[in-house]
């Protein structure tokens, strides 16, 4: 049963179309590589539906309403979404919500990110905290969706219960979703008036037409070269087909393809001219089936018979004599002529480099030692809670009339905190200002937040996220090791590379941890990570051996790609895992990687300055 809120895949003769006269809203999704559905703007919903009711077999050009998208093409035939720089695929669904929701209002929840920019929450997320939020609830845990933070509507902020990492969130309005009811107009030819009025002359229809004369090219080119006596392909969809007479619809073999092939032919025979029957048209029911009923649809076509060639589309690893990009746009044209097609293989990273021996591992030019080990954590035996908010603030006589932050009371009055917290020496009316930054908060709502953190002897401001005194974390006892080796990253090619190998191993939760005795897991150790051997990878791995040392490196919490709770996570410092690829955004070549992770470096209060501490 759906959770309240939620979306439902609502399925109708097999189409996902809602029931005839029941209205829902149409938000369309993308699933991204950590296997959660991310929805598009309304904007481009509605965009998506105008072509899906015109041509339910057709391409949508994402460019032509955001300039953001201008490198996507989404294929309503095999539900994918293309993009034409890279080649890379990921799979779309159109799904459906109750028009009282908060997409059917045009609502939506958002949260700041680390470039001080608005990411949206997944749609079942944002319809979750609307509900909350219609209801008046002070605040919401996303436990329940496997998400370990806290929204607080008094503050309008999401904290992060591992961390206590505050970040700022925001409601607001935007045009609502599509509304959809019934069925859709059945499917005309692609593309989409071909036969009358003008082609669209935008750059990204330019780029679809050109690539497609040029698909058609190479596909001929190379049936004629394995058929010499066939007839001759025509340049268009329009008319006859691609393939010669007898060789019929071309089925595609996914998976199991001997190294280097693509796509294979094979089928029942349909001459020049003639037209596609429409139960070999898989497109308009394969429109919202479920991830796994299309691939064992796309098993069931997949039988060839022996001996048939292949055509020269490789495996989307650039190895091959057709670029990645044009082999997936081959496949998203074939598709949308009515012919049914697959990749034979998704790309897989490059994890690791080749073999090193021990002789080539080299230590780092300028930086100490290869190797630094934490224990168990040792509680300090410091000043008290009190002393050390009192160390970083300056009394206020005469507040001024805005809010505290922290507990959203006025400052000119008591805090929030007045009745929960009963500290020696604090009075709920007293104001303090931070040193550095100048914000001022009650004393009683710092205290209450330094008692809610790591309790190591710092603050942190939560307006401006300044730093006072030394950041320590809860990252459990382990090993980082880090060395040279004599290769190169992409992107990088005049340099070796720095190699880090982190290890921690399971154990059990200690006081400053979320479950105290409870044991935690460690997966995926040892995890290699690799830098570019120059001054500013030098500089990187130095500042990131001071964080491993403060115990920022990782936590212990839940896992946003598995959900697994009282396990072993990052804690917000990103790492390149990936050392000859960037397939999932975790690799190289990213020209803006060294600068990001010294930004966030610097938010955990390790800069520069710490190196000549």
């Amino acid at each position: 049963m759906a959770r309240q809120g939620s979306g439902a895949m609502l399925a109708s003769g097999g189409l996902g179309f809602p029931p005839q006269n029941l209205a829902r809203v149409v938000v369309w999704e993308w699933l991204n590589e950590h296997g959660r559905w991310r929805p598009y703007s309304a904007a481009v919903c509605h965009h998506i539906e105008n072509v899906l009711k015109e041509d339910a077999r057709g391409s949508v050009v994402l460019g032509q309403v955001d300039v953001q998208l201008a490198p996507y093409v989404i294929d309503l035939q095999s539900m994918h979404q293309f993009r034409q720089d890279t080649g890379t695929m990921r799979p779309v669904r159109r799904n459906f919500y109750d028009p009282s929701s908060a997409p059917g209002k045009g609502i939506v929840w958002e949260w700041e990110n680390d470039n001080n920019s608005w990411t949206p929450y997944d749609m079942d997320i944002c319809i979750t905290i609307q509900n909350a939020y219609e209801k008046q609830h002070p605040w919401l845990d996303l436990s329940s969706l496997g998400f370990c933070y806290l929204i607080y509507f008094s503050s309008m902020s999401q904290m992060n219960r591992q961390t206590q990492r505050k970040r700022r969130l925001r409601r607001r309005m935007d045009l609502a979703y599509p509304l959809t009811i019934g069925s859709i107009p059945k499917s005309q030819s692609w593309p989409v008036g071909s036969s009358t009025g003008t082609p669209c002359s935008c750059p990204q229809c330019l780029l679809v037409n050109s690539t497609r004369a040029a698909s058609n090219a190479i596909l001929a080119s190379q049936r004629r070269k394995l058929y010499p006596g066939a007839v001759r392909q025509s340049s268009t969809f329009a008319g006859g087909t691609l393939w010669p007479a007898g060789t019929g619809t071309p089925a595609v073999v996914a998976g199991g393809a001997a190294k280097g092939e693509g796509l294979r032919v094979a089928g029942a025979g349909f001459g020049p001219g003639q037209g596609v029957p429409s139960a070999a048209l898989p497109g308009l029911n394969n429109l919202n089936r479920p991830g796994t009923q299309r691939g064992a649809g796309l098993g069931a076509r997949a039988t060839v018979p022996p001996g048939v060639p292949a055509l020269p589309v490789k495996n989307l690893n650039g190895t091959g004599p057709v670029h990645p990009a044009l082999a997936g746009m081959t496949g998203i044209l074939m598709c949308a002529a009515g012919l049914p097609v697959c990749l034979t293989r998704a790309p897989k990273p490059i994890l690791h480099p080749p073999p090193v021996s021990k002789s080539d591992i080299k230590p780092v030019p300028g930086v100490n030692g290869i190797c630094r080990k934490t224990k168990k954590k040792q509680l300090k035996k410091s000043k008290t809670p009190e002393d050390v908010v009192r160390r970083y603030i300056q009394k206020v006589k005469n507040p001024p009339d805005e809010d505290c932050t922290i507990c959203m009371e006025r400052l000119v009055t008591s805090s929030g905190y007045e009745g929960v917290l009963s500290p020696r020496g604090i009075k709920p009316e007293l104001v303090g200002k931070l040193g550095k930054c100048g914000h001022m908060y009650h004393l009683l709502c710092l205290l209450a937040m330094y008692n809610n953190g790591n309790k190591d002897g710092s603050l942190q401001c939560p307006t401006c996220k300044a730093i006072y005194g030394e950041k320590t974390g809860t990252q459990p006892p382990g090993k980082m090791e880090f060395h040279l080796i004599p290769h190169s990253l992409p992107g990088y090619t005049d340099s070796k590379t720095i190699r880090i190998v982190y290890d921690i191993p399971t154990g059990i939760q200690g006081p400053e941890h979320p479950n105290p005795g409870k044991k935690f897991t460690a997966r995926g150790f040892p995890r290699h990570c690799y830098l570019p051997d120059n001054e500013k990878g030098r500089k990187v791995l130095k500042l990131l051996i001071v964080a491993w040392d403060r115990r920022l490196i990782f936590t212990i919490g839940t896992s946003n790609t598995t959900g697994e709770s009282d396990t072993v996570v990052w804690n917000e410092i990103h790492h390149k895992t990936e050392f000859g690829s960037n397939l999932t955004g975790h690799g190289y070549p990213d020209p803006n990687y060294l600068d990001n992770v010294l930004a966030e470096l610097l938010a955990q209060g390790v800069s520069e300055a710490t190196l000549k501490d």
